[in-house]
């Protein structure tokens, strides 16, 4: 009997800049999964929840390298979601991509291949999700990962900032503080940063300011 052939359900595969992480800037190919866990009051790819078509893994190597980039982030939704992204991952590595995916923080990172840029949401209060982390995540963390605060209010910048300092999250990875930009100013966010002399990275979705009137992938 064959073996059943891996299938992920992928939401969109598209090529841009990377708009996030210490990684802005350079063109990178998303790999979007359908399916989240969480439901964050802020969430700007809702549409990733339910949308989406089973594709195999051949079928989702074929479409990225229809694409000149040698980077792909998988991201969601919720990649670690889907039984198969191991296998994935592990495909696109094998055929030389650099490979960064961004978890919202809720499941084990661990389960993930070694050698990948994992990029690790811990929700602020603001989003309604925070007992929804798995904290220890923080312990699994590597000196190639990224942990990410998204920020809508004074409160969370507070709790962010206390948390980043209790866990001595700095010592193990980078910091990434970003914001929610409907409710926060980047002017704003820079001053508290500047003030309490965070050694943090300041996050502006480039994808936002680039592309300002696209809701989706370009």
């Amino acid at each position: 009997m064959n073996k059943k052939e891996p299938l992920l359900r992928i939401n969109e595969i598209f090529v841009s800049i990377q708009g996030e992480s210490s990684y802005a800037g350079i063109p990178c190919i998303f790999v979007r999964l359908t399916g989240c866990n969480l439901r964050c009051s802020y969430c700007d790819t809702v549409y990733a929840y339910n949308e989406g078509s089973l594709m195999s893994l051949d079928e989702i190597l074929q479409r990225v390298n229809g694409y000149e980039s040698g980077n792909v982030c998988i991201t969601g939704g919720e990649p670690l979601l889907q039984e198969n992204i191991s296998k994935l991952i592990n495909l696109l590595k094998k055929n030389h991509y650099n490979v960064y995916i961004e978890t919202n923080g809720s499941m084990n990172i661990d389960v993930l291949p070694k050698g990948i840029v994992r990029i690790v949401d811990i929700k602020c209060p603001g989003s309604g999700m925070e007992q929804e982390m798995d904290w220890q995540n923080i312990k699994r963390l590597k000196n190639k990962d990224e942990v990410k605060f998204i920020i809508s209010s004074k409160e969370d910048y507070e709790w962010a900032k206390g948390i980043t300092m209790k866990y001595k999250i700095r010592d193990t990875a980078t910091v990434l503080f970003g914001l929610v930009h409907e409710k926060l100013k980047s002017k704003t966010l820079a001053g508290w940063i500047l003030k309490d002399g965070l050694d943090v990275r300041l996050q502006l979705q480039l994808h936002k300011i680039i592309w300002q009137d696209k809701a989706r992938g370009v």
